[in-house]
C-alpha cells in the first residue's frame, strides 16, 4: 500500500507540474489563433447583418 501511495503521489505531482506549465504566457501561434476567431466571429455578424439574419 506504501507503494500505491507514491505512485499516486507522484503522478498528481506530475499532473500539477503539466497544467501549471500549460498555464503560462500565450505564445506568438495562441495570440494569431484568438486574432482569427475574432476576425471570423466579425465577419460571420456582418454577414448575417447583410444578409437580414
Amino acid at each position: 500500500m506504501d507503494s500505491l501511495k507514491r505512485i499516486i503521489i507522484a503522478l498528481v505531482l506530475m499532473v500539477s507540474v503539466i497544467a501549471l506549465v500549460g498555464c503560462g504566457e500565450k505564445g506568438s501561434a495562441e495570440k494569431a489563433g484568438e486574432k482569427l476567431d475574432k476576425t471570423m466571429e466579425d465577419a460571420a455578424k456582418k454577414a448575417n447583418d447583410l444578409l437580414g439574419k
